[in-house]
């Protein structure tokens, strides 16, 4: 098919094919992200803007989903494609998104019937309990069409489609940006019309997804009888899935327990760590969508045992993740007030989260090690050690080094307890992925002696 040959270009040239859409994807995302919480902070009330932030882990479970049927079929799609195996990349991709809008269902009917057990573990005071509530339960409402937006953005790419993915996103943050004003400030609607926004913003992404598909040749395919015949791989799919998702949710975790810890510091602390991790993220979402972006490229060299381009590309991969860390990272911290002034009008809490952007930004230059680690790993089927490695930073440094932290530094401790987690975190995943990539070459130089 013509969409593989950029699986064959240059790999300099392949990298940037799908790395650079992949980054747009991400800015685009990061846009996304920001605008619920920028628009929000203009009716100055920091509570709506803590009520947001106590809320993201749910959130993060909705995109750990979709993460774990979006990546690994995505990296199941280009392997096959890499072997040859069309049919089989089809039944993948229907699978994957059949499967999305189950657990979309099954997602949205837990999180109604819970809500109020759920609103109490996540750290919800009485100050913030309606707003948290009502933004909640609508992003249950939408998460069906979150999940299959995404879901389906992340399969294409396996197929060496970039474009309509890219478009998707493009199209959701305009809707978003547009709908976010008219229904925070104008309709009065505060954090409901901001949740509101994104769930009607992800359904107009896939309404065009459809779209694109009805006039394009392609491999994705609404179709469910690929899906019944193929269940039985579901497991592969979450396999190879299982790092990013269980990522996403033990960061969900940690964001609950650090809330938790944060509210015995008063509202404005919530805030203040809220505003800080919007300000973050970019660079690190920057690197994680580069290294995803390439992903399905690692994994077509997997699939056709090309061991040589497979280390070209995590050598470039380290050199441009190096340097999105060490020049956004000094750009965060030089703006750390005005990035920290787009969410938040209150000075204090202004100065608060300029002192938290400083500490977390300080493991920006090397984060990116941990991704090329993480994608590698998933690229060449080695998903017990990708998942390894997603544990060890969320949950089994981060959680109890939240607690051992804060006890020590008090609040400060709280942002310092991440960036201990990152540097052990990249070091760790920095050997493990030497190991396998020695593994994997000598499995590959037996198999073309064989």
């Amino acid at each position: 098919m013509q969409n593989q040959e950029i699986f064959k270009r240059p790999v300099w040239k392949a990298i940037f094919s799908m790395g650079i859409p992949s980054l747009i994807s991400v800015l685009v995302m990061i846009i996304y992200n920001m605008a619920d919480m920028y628009f929000i902070g203009f009716l100055n009330d920091y509570t709506q803007v803590a009520a947001v932030s106590l809320i993201m882990p749910v959130f993060s479970i909705m995109t750990a989903v979709s993460m774990l049927l979006g990546n690994g079929g995505c990296t199941l799609i280009a392997q096959a494609l890499g072997a040859g195996e069309k049919k089989r990349a089809r039944s993948y991709m229907s699978l994957c998104i059949w499967t999305a809008i189950l657990l979309g269902v099954i997602i949205a009917g837990l999180i109604i019937v819970f809500s109020n057990p759920l609103l109490k573990f996540l750290g919800t005071n009485e100050e913030m309990w309606q707003y948290a509530r009502n933004y909640m339960l609508i992003l249950a409402v939408g998460s069906p069409a979150m999940l299959l937006n995404y879901t389906i953005a992340c399969l294409v790419r396996g197929e060496g489609v970039i474009k309509p993915g890219l478009i998707a996103n493009f199209v959701s943050t305009g809707m978003n940006i547009l709908w976010d004003p008219v229904l925070i400030l104008g309709v009065k609607m505060g954090v409901s019309g901001a949740a509101l926004a994104t769930v009607l913003s992800n359904v107009i992404g896939i309404v065009y997804l459809i779209w694109y598909k009805m006039h394009h040749e392609m491999i994705l395919t609404f179709n469910p009888k690929p899906a019944r015949e193929s269940v039985r791989h579901l497991g592969r799919v979450f396999a190879l899935g299982f790092p990013n998702a269980i990522s996403n949710i033990l960061n969900g975790f940690a964001s609950t327990f650090s809330n938790q810890l944060l509210v015995l510091y008063g509202t404005s602390a919530v805030a203040a760590m809220a505003a800080a991790g919007k300000a973050t993220m970019i660079v690190g979402l920057l690197q994680m969508g580069l290294c995803m972006g390439v992903q399905p490229l690692m994994a077509y060299y997997y699939g056709a045992g090309d061991m040589r381009r497979i280390k070209e590309v995590v050598m470039k991969l380290f050199i441009l993740t190096l340097g999105i860390g060490v020049v956004f990272g000094a750009v965060g911290m030089l703006g750390s007030k005005a990035l920290v002034g787009l969410f938040i009008r209150d000075l204090e809490v202004v100065e608060l989260g300029q002192k938290i952007v400083c500490i977390q930004l300080l493991s920006a230059p090397f984060a990116g090690i941990y991704y090329i680690g993480q994608n590698f790993m998933q690229a060449t089927g080695s998903a017990l050690m990708a998942t390894i490695t997603s544990v060890l930073r969320q949950g089994v440094l981060l959680i109890p080094l939240l607690y051992i932290m804060n006890a020590i530094m008090k609040m400060m401790g709280i942002p310092t307890a991440h960036v201990m987690a990152d540097f052990i975190s990249i070091v760790v995943t920095s050997v493990l992925t030497v190991i396998i990539y020695k593994k994997v070459k000598n499995q590959l130089k037996q198999k073309r002696e064989a």
